[in-house]
């Protein structure tokens, strides 16, 4: 089997992101099978500028081949063009010149893949938003594998990308929030496809005291490892982390390692050590006493992996989906939301040894069961073997008519990203490489159903005694942010929103009917009947605390307390639960003989 790995640059010293993402995947791979990979002739992502040879090269024993590229991008041009589309109505034709501005625009890269269709049996397309991914994909659509590396950003929302999404025959994801975010648009959930990432070569040994002994670096720190850029959070983290210096004199420094995109403070506790080899990067993070995310936008964090295989945690922006899904899901990280939580979330892990020796713990076992190298290379083999025996998929969708691409109606991509749940993917399930999964369920809990409106409850106090929760889940069951936060269970809200349903209300309904049934007659219906202390015990006024009498605990509530938004339950020696206000009680009239006038018990004696 012979395959071709695509993408926008390809090189031994282009470090980090999807590229990186690339080679990994094609020397892997070339283990069990035959690989070239297929590239442009560029490696400055900002320009494109073809600073490499056009022709073949071979890297690591891997045949490269590469194409010229036809225009460097403008930065100012691709940005008109993106504010255009993102923001603004626009039309198909403004999609495809967004597409053409971003680059790499290589049309001698996609006609060798037309030509050169026969020769391999599979083509691995990296980066869906780019040019050679869009336009590769599409000639080669019977064959074509695409590794979308997505990122919640306007790019997502274009109309051209959902029937690339739909028309390949399988997609490798990088994680469950990339999934449901790309199925939740396009709706491709009949393509097969599964939740990959990618693995890391960390090195058996790193030395922490040989990074300190070379950079001159003996404080207790944080590393930030990647591309210095304000879309990757970096101008927020420079702000945070010189306000956790003032408030925390003889806290953490910040090491920073990776090209710098915008000024770096000149700060004493701030160091940047600019590119460095591999070998130096793992010893600093050995070092490390955490790892530090900010970006906003990822679809996967190769770093966070290489952190947690070196036992290391992970300190992560919420504001990110993935990072914030991956840190839930590991237990290996925290996460914070503002500055606020950023200052205790790291007091936290620098201040309590026995929290990041634990999380880092975590770190390891997630990365040995996820993201290591023979877990990686079968979900590749398995998605090969299965597209080799499977017929081909459904095809590529065409793009519109002449006139239909021209029509500004389609909405601004932002829209349609923005619609899209945030938060940590609930649904992590797994199938097989070429079977179908059924619709992603994200994150929203479903609201309550609605409480028929005759003889409604009043919401009672939450019970101090324990629920019996249903099977598969405990009782209380909640889940807690780092703000403190705390979600409760859709069943257990539901219960509280709707009295009727909990299993001590239904009790006391029926014993209320007993005692009703059992009333001596001419006893009033209510106010009348002294309260049953034998059986719920004496309900006093308090403070909100919890009255205990035998063996059952009640929740007395202070009129303080109780929500603005639905009244209190009157005092259960009246009518608690009966759903209605206290009412006057009704006279009993007893029947008179015909002919007689007669009085009621509301008349004078």
């Amino acid at each position: 089997m012979k395959i071709a790995v695509v993408v926008q640059r390809y090189g031994a010293d282009i470090n980090g992101g999807a590229e990186l993402h690339a080679r990994y995947v094609a020397e892997h791979l070339a283990r069990h099978v035959s690989v070239e990979v297929i590239t442009t002739c560029a490696s400055d992502y900002i320009t494109w500028r073809n600073d490499r040879a056009a022709g073949p090269e071979s890297i690591h024993g891997i045949t490269v081949r590469r194409f010229p590229v036809s225009r460097e991008r403008t930065p100012d041009d691709f940005g008109d063009w993106s504010a255009r589309v993102f923001t603004r109505p626009h039309s198909v034709n403004d999609e495809l010149a967004w597409l053409e501005a971003e680059g790499p625009t290589s049309p001698a890269l996609v006609d060798y893949l037309r030509a050169h269709d026969a020769e391999y049996d599979f083509f691995i397309f990296f980066s869906a938003r780019y040019y050679h991914a869009y336009h590769g994909a599409r000639a080669v659509a019977h064959k074509a594998i695409l590794v979308p590396t997505a990122e919640r950003d306007g790019a997502l929302g274009l109309s051209i990308f959902g029937p690339l999404f739909r028309g390949v025959r399988a997609l490798m994801y990088n994680s469950y929030e990339e999934r449901a975010l790309i199925q939740g648009i396009t709706g491709n959930h009949e393509v097969p496809g599964v939740v990959v990432g990618i693995g890391s070569d960390i090195p058996e040994r790193p030395r922490a005291a040989r990074f300190r002994q070379k950079f001159g670096l003996h404080d207790r720190f944080a590393i930030y490892v990647g591309r210095i850029d304000e879309n990757k959070g970096c101008r927020e983290l420079f702000d945070f982390f010189i306000r956790y210096s003032t408030a925390m004199l003889d806290g953490l420094h910040l090491v920073l390692i990776g090209t710098p995109v915008i000024p770096i403070p000149s700060h004493p506790h701030i160091h940047h050590l600019g590119f460095v080899s591999d070998q130096d990067k793992f010893d600093a993070m050995a070092a490390a006493d955490l790892l530090v995310m900010p970006s906003y936008f990822e679809s996967l964090s190769m770093v966070a992996l290489e952190a947690w295989a070196l036992g290391r945690p992970v300190l992560a922006n919420a504001a990110c989906d993935v990072l914030q899904g991956q840190c839930r899901r590991s237990n290996a990280g925290l996460y914070y939301q503002g500055y606020s939580e950023f200052l205790e979330t790291l007091r936290a892990i620098d201040m309590n040894p026995a929290l990041a020796t634990a999380l880092g713990a975590n770190g390891q076992r997630y990365f040995q069961a996820h993201y290591s190298w023979p877990v990686i290379e079968r979900k590749y083999l398995d998605m090969l073997e299965h597209l080799s025996q499977a017929p081909a998929g459904r095809g590529m969708e065409p793009l519109p008519g002449w006139f239909s691409r021209r029509r500004r109606t389609l909405p601004p991509a932002e829209l349609i990203v923005n619609a899209q749940p945030r938060g940590a993917a609930t649904d992590i399930s797994e199938t097989s490489a070429g079977r179908p999964r059924p619709a992603a369920v994200r994150t929203q809990p479903p609201a309550p159903a609605a409480a028929p409106p005759a003889r409604q409850s009043s919401p009672l106090p939450p019970a101090v005694a324990p629920v019996t929760a249903p099977a598969g889940r405990s009782a209380g069951d909640e889940r807690t942010t780092t703000s403190g936060r705390s979600e409760r269970a859709p069943d257990q809200r539901s219960r509280e929103r709707d009295p009727r349903q909990d299993p001590r209300r239904r009790g006391q309904d029926r014993s209320r009917r007993n005692d009703r049934q059992a009333r001596p007659e001419g006893q009033g219906a209510r106010g009348s009947r002294p309260p049953r202390e034998a059986h719920t015990g004496t309900a006093t006024p308090g403070d909100g605390a919890s009255r205990a009498s035998g063996s059952e605990i009640i929740a007395t509530p202070t009129p303080s307390a109780a929500s603005s938004s639905a009244p209190s339950a009157p005092p259960r020696s009246e009518n608690i639960g009966q759903g209605t206000p206290e009412r006057r009680p009704m006279a009993r009239r007893r029947r008179r003989p015909k002919g007689r006038p007669g009085r009621t018990e509301d008349s004078p004696a």
